[in-house]
């Protein structure tokens, strides 16, 4: 893996190697893009089998990040924090701890926050080397949790999507295919059932925990995880993990509309193209599920304002729109026309700190 030459290629600023040999910390934080301003991104605890593989995750998840902030009008850049190690049974303060030095050595261009594997306790371990974290819990003046913001923006550009494919927006009565219900799609669930009537819900989970939780509180009718794909539905939507969408399982779903919360849902982007020729409409995963960082913009010296991350978080149905809009103009994909909608305000930024030197 030559990585410069990828990091040329995908327009990468930096990638820093970090370890703690008293900490047992070993340690990637990528920085995509600093155009639009510092760069945001979770710090991720995972075992990569290898260190290409550590890297690969870190460049590509933080150029997303760089997008899903773009996308959405924030001020922020794009990054990824990784720490090479099981969350089940390697993580300890002493770990977080170090991991927070290792943000701090980047003088504000990179801002860390909860990913997969990290805690709000492990941010509140990490803010006692680094005032460069954001999401602390709301005790901390911080905005807290953030799955209950990333529904409500899943949800609201659902909405956009059902108009566009059924003429209005109302999802009453719609079918829809559950791929994971963790906390993200539990909360887009409450308000499918508080303000959607007749929702039918199927869902799967490799958590017990989970798929009780679906069937006895939402009335969800539960399959296997490989089920999931034949589901005769309205809604398919990927709430779980990345690459689900491919040439193997684009000609099983049977449904109008693609949008959940999980990232990276196409294996590749030929596969946005395989979805259109079905006449599925996809909802890029990060323009959707930018609720949690537009969460996470809100947050300020003066504590954290939730009116106005949730008004912002509910235009993610116009931001939905506009990319519906860009793909149908120029005969593109949606995931295409997500990137040109990120690309074109990152670039006018460009222009404009240039201009103004």
């Amino acid at each position: 893996m030559n990585v410069l030459d990828y990091m040329e290629r995908y327009g990468h600023e930096q990638l820093s190697v970090y370890t703690d040999k008293d900490a047992g910390l070993r340690a990637l934080i990528a920085i995509h893009d600093t155009t639009l301003g510092p760069a945001l991104g979770g710090v991720r605890v995972w075992p990569h089998a290898t260190e290409d593989e550590a890297v690969m995750d870190a460049l590509r998840l933080s150029r997303a990040m760089t997008y899903k902030s773009a996308a959405a009008g924030l001020d922020l850049g794009g990054g990824k924090g990784l720490i090479i190690a099981d969350s089940r049974t390697d993580k300890t303060k002493a770990l977080m701890r170090a991991f927070g030095r290792f943000v701090d050595t980047l003088g504000g261009r990179y801002i860390t926050t909860e990913d997969v594997g990290t805690s709000l306790d492990d941010l509140e371990w990490i803010a006692e080397e680094t005032a460069h974290v954001r999401g602390l819990p709301l005790s901390r003046g911080g905005s807290g949790e953030t799955s209950e913001m990333t529904g409500w923006g899943v949800y609201r550009g659902l909405k956009a999507c059902a108009k566009e494919v059924w003429g209005n927006d109302s999802l009453s009565g719609k079918r829809i295919a559950f791929q994971g219900f963790g906390h993200t799609a539990t909360f887009l669930t409450k308000h499918l059932l508080k303000r959607e009537e007749g929702v039918r819900l199927i869902v799967t989970d490799l958590n017990e925990e989970a798929t009780s939780r679906a069937r006895e509180w939402a009335g969800a009718e539960i399959v296997s995880p490989n089920d999931i794909y034949d589901a005769e539905c309205d809604i398919f939507s990927p709430s779980a993990l990345g690459g689900v969408l491919n040439g193997e399982t684009i000609p099983r779903l049977k449904c109008r509309i693609v949008c959940g919360s999980a990232n990276n849902q196409l294996l590749s982007e030929e596969d946005a193209g395989a979805l259109r020729k079905r006449g599925i409409l996809y909802a890029p995963d990060y323009i959707v599920n930018a609720g949690g960082v537009i969460n996470i913009s809100y947050e300020a010296d003066g504590g954290y304002n939730e009116q106005a991350a949730t008004e912002k978080t509910g235009r993610i149905y116009e931001t939905m729109e506009q990319v519906i809009a860009i793909s149908k103009q120029q005969g593109i994909t949606t995931a295409a026309a997500a990137d040109r909608l990120a690309e074109e305000r990152i670039e006018r930024a460009r222009k404009d700190r240039t201009t103004t030197r």
